[in-house]
């Protein structure tokens, strides 16, 4: 058994005839876990509910997924991969790439980034909150496959869900009694990206197998901003962007919450400039496809954009890494990438930053903050009972019992939340 293949509980559970290989029952764990099922009523974009088209968290993940298996697919006849026996070997299989892309957004709260930054700014100080940070914390102790671990996925899996290889250091620039009512400003409280330092002694164990050198350099950031992830990492990563800025454009043009006058003015101008051929060449016919009113048009459209962006993926080399996992990653190439940038630019600007969206977002975020400090004040009163036992072990033990609470609010789906806080503070409920 290699040392990427191991289980942070120690065990190697083989059930008779069972004849799937580690990653798959990877996949398997992640695919009937609750916290992959709580996807399917979390937002990705838009307000769970208005409307069946559009995509929740779920929905996002499996096509994230098949992006991530589309993408391995390319590696494998890339002729640089070809050329080296080491990187043919080190491509992921289907099952681990889909494992990790499925799994990638298991940490998110409800009500979107509204969510992140209620639970962010109500645990200030204590760790703070980070999506990507939870999702490792689900994986590894939260999500009941095992009592003590988590999930148990392997450490090759595991450390392909580590986005982010530093621990987020405790925010204490302020307090709730500066804000009133938890009128806080959106953009103070976005979190640094990371890992909380309650998770420390699980992310030593995924690491412990590289050198102290690679361990070192792997957890090297700037500005609060780390510099390295792992080659599956940076695939899940790609597979993901590529997703939210082609498939979530697609549910922001049906939807109607972006007009083609908004296209033609900001983002084909972009297209038509970048040094990318492709781009030069079918940028308007694909503008005209993408707002056609013919759907199938529309979805050549998109087709056509994934295909081109899957197309153009490559691998780079980080020189200073010895272990293979670290020494490779992939982008887009030099022409690609910022076609893909001006799509995620033109996503965020004009539906996540929409007013109509970010309203929806603050109500959501000022709803978790609320109930977050009703559970502080009388967390055995009001917690479920499995919620509050834990807590009281970990005030017992004189742990981080606010971690408890935050991990409660952050598993719950916006309908969740949503009934949870109408039982706790209105009357109709």
């Amino acid at each position: 058994m290699s040392v990427w293949t191991e289980r942070l509980s120690g065990e190697n559970k083989q059930r008779p005839n069972d004849h799937r290989n580690p990653y798959q029952r990877d996949k398997a764990r992640i695919l009937h876990s609750a916290a992959f099922r709580r996807l399917q009523s979390k937002t990705q974009i838009l307000s769970v509910g208005q409307n069946d088209f559009y995509r929740t968290r779920l929905t996002h993940s499996l096509e994230v997924a098949q992006i991530g298996t589309g993408l391995t697919a390319q590696l494998r006849q890339n002729q640089q991969v070809l050329s080296s026996q080491t990187l043919i070997d080190l491509i992921p299989s289907d099952a681990l790439i889909e494992s990790l892309c499925l799994a990638h957004d298991l940490g998110h709260p409800s009500f979107g980034h509204g969510g992140e930054i209620a639970l962010n700014y109500m645990m200030r100080n204590s760790g703070g909150f980070e999506a990507n940070g939870q999702t490792f914390r689900i994986i590894t102790l939260l999500e009941p496959y095992t009592e003590h671990y988590g999930m148990d996925l392997t450490r090759r899996s595991t450390l392909g869900l580590i986005k982010y290889p530093q621990f987020i250091e405790t925010r204490s620039q302020d307090t709730a009694a500066n804000h009133p009512n938890y009128l806080i400003k959106a953009d103070d409280w976005k979190p640094t990206k990371g890992l909380f330092s309650d998770d420390k002694l699980c992310f030593e164990w995924v690491i412990k197998p590289l050198s102290e050198q690679d361990k070192s350099l792997f957890l090297t950031s700037q500005n609060n901003k780390t510099k390295f992830k792992s080659f599956d990492a940076s695939i899940m990563e790609l597979a993901d962007d590529i997703a939210y800025g082609v498939h979530d454009l697609e549910d922001a043009i049906v939807l109607d919450n972006v007009k083609k006058e908004q296209w033609f003015e900001q983002a084909l101008p972009q297209l038509q400039k970048i040094d990318n051929l492709w781009s030069k060449k079918y940028s308007q016919q694909l503008s005209d496809m993408l707002f056609s009113d013919q759907h199938h048009q529309r979805k050549s459209a998109i087709g056509a954009l994934v295909n081109h962006l899957i197309t153009n993926i490559k691998v780079v080399e980080q020189p200073e890494f010895s272990e293979p996992l670290l020494k490779y990653n992939t982008k887009l190439s030099e022409s690609s990438a910022p076609l893909l940038n001006i799509l995620k630019s033109f996503v965020y600007n004009n539906v996540i930053m929409a007013p109509e969206i970010q309203q929806i977002e603050f109500k959501g975020q000022r709803m978790l903050m609320t109930m977050f400090d009703a559970f502080k004040t009388d967390p055995l009163r009001l917690l479920p009972l499995p919620v509050g036992q834990l807590w009281q072990l970990t005030m017992s033990q004189q742990g981080n019992a606010d971690r408890i609470l935050c991990d409660y609010l952050a598993s719950m789906s916006d309908e969740q939340a949503t009934k949870t806080y109408n039982t706790l503070f209105n009357s109709y409920s």
